[in-house]
């Protein structure tokens, strides 16, 4: 029986209409940067993919600074600005903000000075979606692009920060959207590729196929794609809730993500129930997947107010457009089995 994912917010799998234009980006062997007929032809995929990319997140082709991924573009957008976060923040974010904003427990955060302060759009482990404020310092928006209606010119946001393979498109890709005018001062220099934002060669490939993901992710939310995940995150809730009423869901109760669902069961560790689905055949994680390897409680929970027992309990099921009814039944009758042997030996 083939593998059932339930990990899309590590990593949403590479789109077709992504893959398709990876590979003809691939005929193209000019530079970028090169003035002759072949570096124009690289220079127009990418000119023309940073445009589309544009118009999915509402803001013009200029405000957009192509990058690795959503952790260099937080190091470009954040470092040295002495900005305020919240512990809810992921990783790459909170490697340069301090834990300073208040977070309920909701997992809802308070901010107080907008233009000095970072604020996710969406939480990577819970789902939980925040209130952008506006004239808002930057906001981490990877988890939220092409799953929630945002558009970059009315969120009066100074920064945001993008990744490809959140929602569809190649690892190794993303953007730094930046309001006209902000200050930003290059991390890597050089050549003076990207505007004198960001040097090194594009990568050509990656960035036609992050602006065919972004196209197609956008397609999605208007078609209303989302609103049948969130009905599948649902049911899935209620088959392992019935076969666990113990469980505790962080977030349950405010806005989240249409296909996050992040539940502990207290006394089973987090890394045991991913290890036990896994040979299950199925996919899933005990947080954000740049965390994998640590086996600590989620700085996310706790910041909620959950004690250590349960922040160590906790995994995240997180679904995608192509998760199936069956998939979700199945994943709930395997957790469930696997719950009911954890407490027989306990008992």
């Amino acid at each position: 029986m083939s593998r059932i994912y339930l990990d899309h917010n590590a990593t949403a799998p590479l789109r077709g209409h992504a893959r398709d234009a990876m590979i003809a980006a691939m005929d193209a062997v000019g530079n970028p940067s090169s003035v002759h007929a072949e570096g124009r032809v690289a220079k127009a995929i990418v000119e023309r993919a940073r445009a589309e990319i544009a118009e999915a997140a509402g803001a013009a082709s200029a405000d957009v600074v192509f990058v690795s991924g959503a952790t260099e573009a937080a190091a470009l957008a954040l470092e040295g600005r002495g900005l305020d976060g919240a512990a809810v923040e992921h990783d790459a974010v909170a490697a340069w903000v301090s834990d300073a904003l208040p977070v309920d427990a909701k997992g809802r955060v308070t901010v107080a000075d907008p233009a000095r302060s970072v604020l996710q759009l969406a939480n990577s482990e819970t789902g939980v979606i925040q209130e952008l404020p506006q004239g808002l310092a930057c906001s981490d928006i990877t988890q939220g692009f092409g799953r929630l209606p945002f558009a970059f010119d009315w969120s009066g946001l100074d920064m945001a920060i993008l990744s490809a393979h959140k929602f569809g498109g190649p690892k190794g890709v993303g953007a730094l959207i930046l309001r006209r005018g902000t200050d930003l001062a290059a991390r890597i220099r050089g050549g003076g590729q990207e505007m004198g934002r960001r040097a090194g060669t594009e990568n050509v490939i990656g960035i036609a196929g992050m602006a065919a993901a972004a196209r197609a992710a956008q397609r999605d939310l208007e078609d209303g794609v989302w609103d049948r995940v969130k009905t599948l995150r649902d049911m899935m809730e209620e088959a392992v809730e019935s076969a666990a009423p113990d469980l505790i869901f962080a977030g349950r109760g405010t806005a989240r993500l249409p296909n996050t669902s992040c539940f502990a069961a207290p006394g089973w560790k987090g890394e045991t129930q991913v290890m036990a689905m896994d040979l299950a055949g199925m996919a899933i994680s005990a947080g954000s997947a740049c965390s994998s390897g640590k086996v600590r409680a989620s700085r996310v929970l706790t910041a909620m107010g959950y004690d250590s027992d349960v922040a160590q309990s906790a995994i995240r099921v997180s679904l995608g457009v192509e998760t199936t009814e069956d998939q979700v039944l199945r994943f709930a009758d395997a957790w469930g089995s696997a719950y009911r042997k954890m407490r027989a030996r306990a008992a």
